[in-house]
């Protein structure tokens, strides 16, 4: 974006840009490319008094449509607006600047002068009485001339305090003059790195973040105020220009203080060291007591009449050079904007409505509450049926902790896995020595060769209490997991009503610790049936047996000649024991009973996970379709309040409904100023 005359007046502008015509009127070359043409009498070329003519109504009401969307604040909306924007270091002669384009005084002191965001409204009117004001914290005051350098230090001792701190709140000053050019300009207070007595330490900070945000945005100008005793390479303001404009396109510079250093000027801003997209503009700034048409006289025979300044081109010096090219920027930025704007508070517009549509009613009766409680538990119910019971997660894709039913296999498996690795090497490592030891002590006075089933029972008690943890830990951990799911889809349900969410928290809480106590209750049953109880009809216990008892002989028939006995079984592994020769009487009945207890512990096993898995999904089934609906209503119905209490906003919900209602009343308003003036535009091209 080229724009504007200056030392790059030369160069054919881009789409958006400005260029003189041959009959001296100003084209305007608009963003779809097409030319706007301004009549000299709409863009008049300056004479000393006034500044410039005013737009004609086909600019103004642009810049009043602006105008009226910053004051509606519809930059907080995200969406920015074309801004020209002034910044300088401290003592770079910006306030003289100003107060040449606006003819007013604006404060003057030590420090910094400027404490906020000053937007200057400038508006050319007939009348020879200026009409001045000030607007802030939604209120309006009228000033004049003579006290408005006053009024501003009050307002801003409002807005920012009557210290030296700044602050980001804006105050706009409406100047409607006769003579001034038709502006808008934010003046941002003044770059320093030394605090002063009484500022902050990090004052610079503050300022440079204010400034920043301002010129950040590709619809701001940047109006550059530099001194001209300085090195320009060696400003604070053009170090925070280049951060955001590198190619200096939408920056222009205004060189003031050029009485005091008018050597080596012209090839200062010949050069261009610093990258001025938009040209430069030497100004000389007001001096004691001259009045404003005194000023611009001197200004005009010092470039006119200095052995050195008036080598300088005259598109290049004046306060009236620099009025016109900021109208032409202004008016062009504008142009160009517009329908990227209109199309933005289209968009964010369409989406707060739709956002707004999305968030739950609010209620008015105990009958639209219960029917809202009863929603979110049916909602709750439905999502816990998918997870928790069909193993769908269309609801939770990318959170693996939900896809429910694939973790709760994942743990059942897991508890298998250690149900079966439990004292695995007691069935290779000193065989049959506990099977012997359980024989000699269950003696009777009977038959020799008959198995006591005393002995078995022994021996079966010894593995089920060794795993009677197991089930308790697994009853536990599961129903952990099950707890966070419930509480995360209840919270998720219910997130729109705050007091809501504490008693379907304490109802989730609750039943969750019923069922897991009557699953533990369950788990140890079943443990203690295991051990007081042998049974099965299960064909595969007798399956079982009789292939590991056709290693019985084998085992017999080393013992008798070797003493000792290693051998692969099929089933077990490798197995060795040790010199059993002097237990040769009951050796045949401990082998017997060591594979009629491995041949039953796998099917007590398979029991202990099989009936858990059954039972756990039945106590879910019964969760979700029945347990939680009535525990939550009586949760909620036994609360101290009533359910419109219960289920009102969270402050947090109805922040953020008021503050989409605001939203939406802003961007239709804003919507409405600009479809009155994309008409205008419209017209005015046909």
């Amino acid at each position: 974006m080229k724009m504007g005359g200056g030392n790059k007046s030369s160069k054919k502008p881009k789409k958006g840009g400005v260029e003189p015509s041959s009959t001296g009127d100003v084209n305007i070359i608009s963003s779809d490319g097409s030319l706007v043409s301004l009549d000299a009498k709409d863009v008049n070329v300056m004479t000393p008094a006034p500044i410039v003519s005013s737009f004609n109504d086909r600019i103004r009401p642009c810049l009043d449509a602006v105008d009226k969307l910053r004051r509606l604040m519809v930059m907080k909306e995200g969406i920015q607006l074309p801004t020209i924007v002034v910044v300088g270091d401290q003592s770079s002669g910006k306030s003289s600047v100003l107060e040449s384009l606006a003819g007013i005084s604006l404060p003057r002191g030590q420090g910094i002068c400027t404490r906020l965001p000053l937007i200057m409204r400038l508006q050319h009117h007939h009348h020879q009485i200026p009409q001045l004001s000030l607007e802030f914290n939604g209120k309006s005051i009228s000033t004049n001339e003579g006290e408005v350098a006053d009024a501003i230090n009050i307002a801003t001792g409002e807005i920012a305090g009557n210290g030296k701190g700044i602050s980001n709140t804006p105050l706009t000053l409406v100047v409607k003059k006769f003579g001034v050019p038709d502006l808008t300009m934010v003046d941002l207070p003044g770059i320093t790195r030394v605090p002063v007595h009484g500022q902050p330490e990090n004052i610079y900070e503050q300022i440079a973040d204010i400034i920043m945000e301002y010129i950040k945005p590709e619809e701001s100008i940047i109006l550059n105020v530099l001194s001209a005793t300085v090195d320009f390479t060696t400003c604070e303001s053009i170090r925070m220009s280049q951060k955001v404009d590198k190619t200096g396109e939408r920056t222009l510079a205004v060189v003031t203080k050029a009485d005091k250093a008018p050597e080596g000027l012209l090839e200062k801003i010949t050069a261009d060291d610093v990258n001025i997209g938009l040209g430069y503009v030497c100004v000389r700034n007001r001096i004691g007591d001259e009045s404003y048409n005194e000023a611009r006289n001197e200004e005009t025979r010092l470039f006119e009449s200095h052995h050195l300044l008036s080598k300088i081109d005259k598109s290049m010096v004046g306060i009236h050079v620099l009025a016109q090219n900021l109208m032409q920027i202004q008016a062009t930025i504008i142009y160009r904007c517009l329908p990227e704007i209109m199309r933005k508070v289209d968009d964010k517009l369409n989406a707060n409505i739709a956002e707004l549509s999305k968030m739950p009613r609010t209620m008015s009766s105990i009958t639209e509450a219960m029917t809202v409680l009863m929603g979110i538990i049916g909602a709750a119910k439905d999502s816990l049926r998918k997870i928790l019971l069909r193993g769908e997660f269309d609801e939770y894709p990318d959170d693996q902790n939900m896809h429910c039913s694939a973790r709760l296999v994942e743990m059942l498996n897991q508890y298998s896995i250690e149900l079966h690795n439990y004292h695995e090497n007691e069935l290779t490592s000193a065989f049959l020595v506990d099977e012997i030891r359980i024989l000699e002590e269950a003696a009777g006075i009977s038959l020799p060769n008959f198995l006591p089933h005393s002995a078995f029972r022994e021996m079966l008690m010894k593995k089920v209490t060794g795993i009677s943890n197991m089930p308790v830990a697994f009853v536990e951990k599961v129903w952990k997991y099950i707890e966070d799911v419930v509480a995360s889809i209840l919270k998720h349900h219910s997130e729109n009503y705050h007091q809501l969410q504490y008693s379907t928290r304490r109802a989730c809480q609750n039943i969750i610790a019923n069922m897991k106590e009557q699953f533990i209750n369950w788990v140890e049953q079943m443990v203690q049936m295991e051990k007081l109880t042998d049974y099965t009809c299960n064909s595969e216990y007798l399956k079982e047996w009789n292939l590991l008892m056709a290693h019985q002989q084998t085992f017999l028939d080393s013992m008798q000649k070797n003493g000792s006995y290693k051998q692969t079984i099929s089933g077990l592994g490798e197995v060795s024991a040790g010199d059993l020769r002097k237990h040769q009487p009951i050796l045949k009945l401990a082998f017997d009973l060591k594979m009629r207890v491995i041949a039953y512990w796998k099917i007590v096993l398979w029991r202990l996970v099989d009936n858990t898995a059954l039972h756990l999904q039945y106590c879910i089934q019964t969760l979700v379709n029945r347990e939680m609906e009535k525990t939550i209503i009586e949760e909620v119905m036994s609360n101290n309040g009533s359910m419109e209490r219960i289920l009102e906003e969270s402050p947090c919900v109805a922040g953020k409904r008021e503050k989409l209602k605001s939203s939406i009343k802003i961007l239709k308003e804003s919507k409405e100023v600009l479809s009155e003036i994309m008409d205008k535009i419209t017209f005015y091209k046909d």
